[in-house]
């Protein structure tokens, strides 16, 4: 999401906006999703749907987004990005959010995740982690992957991991909006290495891509943002799917709102 507006991201890179976000949730949630994840990239402080129609009001403070989001969500809801404070934390949750995602903060200060771990509880903390390889080796990245921290990935899931990390979600920037598929080997290495509850994001291009991650052992959910806003009941078909093959996923369902 950036300045209220959904967007397709390549790369980390190019934008390309899809719609606002509360057509999206009840789209997403008559197609029984588990859950949704927003993460918010906008830069600075300027929120602004260029509406103010009377199906949706305009919106331009991400606690107003947060609430409007969360009474048409049919399912857990994360909201990350810019999250600097506990306040911060606090009001996400407060509006209605079931979980936050830190990203650069944590990276910063690894303590940060430890107090808010303290005072909200780890189940309601995600770490995103987004990595990228650079001269053969995995590294972390921070600020909407802008910056190489130098800390290799598998040294800080063990930090993040230590300090009262609830879930993480793990992103290739490099395969991000690519539709190549998924980062198997990565993914696969970071689950068996860890007792934190793992998402993998970035790369979805075809059914058989999540197929193929859901396979990983340990892994918890599989996540994807361009693939599910392109194609129609995209989550109904991929449960069906993944049901079919005896995967271990909810009955395919759609509902309606």
């Amino acid at each position: 999401m950036r300045e209220g507006y959904l967007v397709q991201s390549r790369g980390f890179k190019r934008y390309q906006k899809l719609g606002n976000a509360i057509d999206s949730v009840i789209r997403l949630s008559e197609w029984c999703s588990d859950e949704l994840i927003y993460l918010d990239i906008t830069e600075g402080e300027f929120y602004d749907l260029n509406r103010d129609d009377q199906r949706y009001k305009n919106m331009h403070e991400i606690k107003e987004i947060v609430k409007e989001v969360s009474k048409y969500a049919f399912m857990p809801v994360t909201f990350g990005g810019k999250i600097r404070t506990l306040e911060d934390i606090n009001i996400r949750l407060s509006c209605g959010a079931d979980k936050v995602a830190i990203n650069s903060k944590i990276i910063e200060d690894h303590k940060f995740l430890y107090s808010a771990a303290k005072e909200f509880g780890s189940q309601s903390l995600v770490v995103s982690v987004d990595y990228k390889k650079v001269n053969g080796e995995l590294f972390v990245f921070s600020y909407g992957g802008k910056k190489n921290t130098q800390i290799k990935l598998d040294e800080y899931i063990k930090i993040i991991e230590n300090n009262g990390a609830g879930e993480i979600l793990l992103n290739s920037i490099e395969l991000d909006g690519t539709g190549k598929g998924f980062d198997v080997n990565t993914i696969s290495k970071i689950s068996n290495n860890t007792n934190v509850p793992l998402i993998a994001i970035g790369g979805a291009g075809d059914y058989n891509h999540f197929i193929d991650c859901l396979k990983i052992d340990n892994l918890s959910a599989v996540a994807a943002a361009n693939f599910f806003q392109h194609i129609d009941q995209s989550v109904f078909f991929l449960k069906k799917k993944a049901y079919g093959e005896g995967i271990n996923v909810r009955p395919p369902d759609l509902i309606e709102i």
